[in-house]
């Protein structure tokens, strides 16, 4: 489990397996087949993991073919989106739409392979979408007849719209936490310590040296950058006990801290 959505000789990485898992399914194969296969593994740098096919098939249905199809379906909807509208676009934007530039001509070949899995994941997506659906129209009201107002209008709101969207937003948040954390681990939660930096040779690099110079290990890292604007705002992802301190010291050293 591996891979970008890069492509090509030129998006080649020597150390694409190093620190992945890389599922071995040995139904009814020969024990010497199977050390064969974990061997090369290994040797990649990867992390063994035996599962059956049909695990197998689940799994990467969940963790990986289906949230490419959900991507896709996002940026698609951008097609026809006015650029006035894309200028306000933020990272939030990016980070679901990033994996949308992958291949299609290698994704059709993957999703093709594990079809049922995927198609059946598919359609108990669709069906969270027609409750979320059902839950924030506007009740009694369709959005085509000349009635309906205006999306939001209090007039037409339906009852059921808040638990609607709180019963979806509160069951991602629980599958989102359960997403391994740094290293496979348990997830951890980090205090997210936020910098501008100016867009200019040299910034970021002084930023990281500043943050090691205060004793503080980085867990994780983003950037995000606004339209039209000379910097970008650096979000670095801390142990909770060293955030202040963390604040402190790039304060002194004349860095701008935003201050959640």
């Amino acid at each position: 489990m591996a891979g970008r959505e890069r492509s090509g000789a030129g998006a080649a990485d020597s150390d694409l397996f190093a620190g992945r898992p890389w599922v071995v399914v040995a139904d009814g194969a020969a024990p010497e087949a199977e050390l064969a296969v974990r061997n090369l593994a290994v040797d990649v740098g990867a992390t063994p993991v035996r599962m059956n096919a049909a695990e197998h098939d689940a799994a990467v249905a969940a963790v990986s073919h289906v949230p490419q199809l959900v991507s896709s379906l996002l940026a698609a909807r951008l097609e026809t989106t006015p650029e006035n509208a894309l200028g306000l676009a933020g990272q939030g934007l990016r980070d679901t739409t990033r994996i949308a530039a992958s291949d299609p001509r290698l994704w059709s070949a993957i999703v093709v392979g594990n079809a049922g899995p995927v198609v059946e994941m598919l359609r108990q997506l669709r069906g969270d979408l027609d409750v979320l659906i059902a839950g924030i129209s506007p009740a009694a009201v369709d959005p085509g007849d000349p009635a309906y107002t205006a999306a939001g209008d209090a007039a037409t709101i339906a009852p059921g719209a808040v638990g609607a969207i709180t019963d979806v937003m509160t069951r991602g948040n629980a599958g989102q936490a359960r997403i391994p954390g740094k290293h496979g681990g348990a997830p951890r939660r980090y205090a997210q310590v936020q910098v501008l930096v100016p867009d200019s040779a040299g910034s970021l690099g002084r930023l990281f040296s500043d943050v090691g110079e205060a004793g503080v290990n980085i867990e994780d890292f983003a950037m995000e950058h606004s339209p039209g604007q000379s910097a970008g705002l650096a979000m670095l992802s801390v142990m909770p006990a060293a955030a202040q301190g963390l604040e402190d010291a790039l304060d002194a050293r004349g860095w701008r801290v935003v201050v959640a």
